[in-house]
């Protein structure tokens, strides 16, 4: 930081926000390509582009924030505001799938059967599955937080081991999910409760894969000497995320599992 006379970081020139954009376009019309025409090269090339720059621009973050010394005080503070920014975003994203579904159970249509579950569904039963995802989750949400203090603490072994058990709960919990989509006796072409069930419950479990990949990285990070007991953000803002990501399954399960059925 000798060379500048101010805390702040003027970013440098990056290419990954194009390529990222450009990934963006090819997964998405990807899929409308793969689930229209069964082609499968868009999405891949789009995936793998997409690996490939966040690949790269967290390594960059990562370089900027521990060995170059960008991620001063002031510029904590502003990360800081962002990641608050943005799971404010993430609560008015869900907010809308919510309202979907209280707009239709609520007040359901004659088409409906003027019943809620529709007439013909047949629900999943809140207390098997579902009550065992939410265990999963609510046990995360604790190891995430012994993490937390770990490295606040200076435990390092602590933080590590406690920082893969909420990883190893994580994907658990998209494994169950997955089975639980399997074997689930409606699709999400079923009317408004398959399409509010399917689209509220499937964000949410790739809010949980995103989520466990944020952890996994700062795992690699937490075994590489990377965080310290004041310095720790990239951290932080991953148990953030996940604590978001657990109090969403709360409002899920009660409102679409154990209400809605």
């Amino acid at each position: 930081m000798a060379h500048q006379a101010h805390a702040y970081h003027m970013v440098d020139p990056s290419p990954w926000p194009l390529t990222g954009a450009v990934a963006a376009l090819l997964v998405t019309s990807g899929t409308a390509m793969w689930f229209h025409f069964q082609s499968m090269t868009l999405i891949t090339l789009g995936m793998a582009l997409l690996l490939l720059t966040m690949y790269q621009w967290w390594r960059d973050i990562v370089r900027e924030g521990t060995f170059q010394g960008h991620h001063t005080p002031p510029v904590q503070k502003g990360l800081r505001y962002g990641m608050i920014l943005f799971i404010t975003s993430e609560v008015f994203f869900f907010l809308g799938f919510f309202w979907a579904f209280y707009h239709s159970s609520l007040a359901p249509t004659p088409e409906l059967g003027a019943c809620w579950p529709p007439t013909g569904i047949i629900t999943l039963d809140p207390f098997e599955v579902p009550l065992l995802n939410t265990a999963v989750l609510l046990a995360s949400g604790v190891t995430v937080t012994w993490a937390h203090h770990s490295i606040m603490e200076g435990e390092r072994k602590q933080a590590i081991q406690s920082l893969a058990l909420t990883i190893l709960l994580g994907f658990y919990f998209t494994l169950l999910q997955a089975m639980e989509y399997y074997e689930a006796p409606f699709t999400i072409a079923d009317g408004v409760y398959g399409s509010t069930f399917f689209v509220a419950t499937g964000f949410h479990g790739l809010h949980v894969i995103i989520g466990s990949t944020f952890l996994a990285v700062c795992f690699l990070r937490q075994v590489k000497y990377h965080f310290t007991s004041e310095h720790h953000f990239g951290f932080e803002a991953a148990a953030w995320y996940w604590h978001f990501v657990d109090v969403v399954w709360l409002f899920l399960y009660v409102s679409i599992y154990w209400w809605g059925s």
